[in-house]
């Protein structure tokens, strides 16, 4: 039964995902805000189709961030990046250049929310990340960021890396750490039902030093996934 349910969900997000990408084309020649509408409509349609097909809903915790600040979070499924998306309001999301060349995805996801890394460019490819961020502070919006670079399955040693620290740096901001175990229900193709919960955690003010941010960003992430994980 799972199998077939995770086999629903995702005829249905690829049927949507390919309507949409075709139908809405000519938003990428307009304003990015209609980029952003249709974004948004696409999350929250693929979050529901996985709640009606796969059984999955979610539960937020804590008080969603807004404004110009730096939210790192947990990053377990492709889960993370709808849900937070959806929550966030708008945010930027830094994430690999790579990405941007996936035809369609890339494309909208360039337009709407990205704040492109080139991890082989060292010093240079923060400058221009950094950049971009400020651009997006200015315009009132959050940054999202995924601070151990991909996704990693519940239970696994946690590999934080230190281009979330040099943001944070550079920007100047607060930073919210966020915990989440989509990783229990999410799993590559296959989902299993049950409810997952995010949880946007105590801020943590601007000023700190590089290693002060690290420890207790990491500190604050793992221990509230794992009790998240436990419950």
């Amino acid at each position: 039964m799972m199998t077939f349910r995770s086999a629903l969900f995702m005829a249905w997000f690829l049927l949507i995902t390919l309507l949409m990408a075709i139908i809405f084309l000519p938003l990428l020649a307009v304003p990015r805000k209609a980029t952003v509408w249709m974004a948004r409509h696409w999350a929250r349609a693929t979050l529901w189709g996985l709640r009606i097909f796969s059984g999955i809903d979610q539960r937020q915790f804590g008080e969603t961030p807004r404004g110009g600040v730096l939210v790192a979070s947990k990053h377990m499924s492709m889960w993370d990046t709808l849900a937070l998306y959806i929550a966030l309001d708008d945010p930027g999301i830094v994430l690999k250049r790579e990405l941007l060349r996936i035809p369609f995805y890339g494309w909208y996801l360039g337009k709407a929310a990205a704040i492109p890394i080139d991890r082989g460019a060292g010093a240079d490819a923060l400058r221009r990340m950094t950049r971009a961020a400020e651009q997006v502070l200015a315009e009132g919006r959050p940054i999202l960021i995924f601070p151990e670079g991909t996704r990693k399955k519940p239970g696994t040693p946690p590999d934080y890396k230190p281009g979330v620290a040099g943001l944070y740096s550079l920007l100047n901001v607060a930073c919210v750490p966020v915990a989440l175990d989509s990783g229990c229900y999410w799993q590559g193709f296959a989902k299993h039902p049950g409810t997952i919960h995010v949880e946007f955690l105590e801020a943590i003010p601007a000023g700190l030093k590089r290693r002060d941010f690290m420890a207790r960003l990491e500190q604050s992430i793992e221990t509230a996934t794992n009790r998240l994980l436990r419950a």
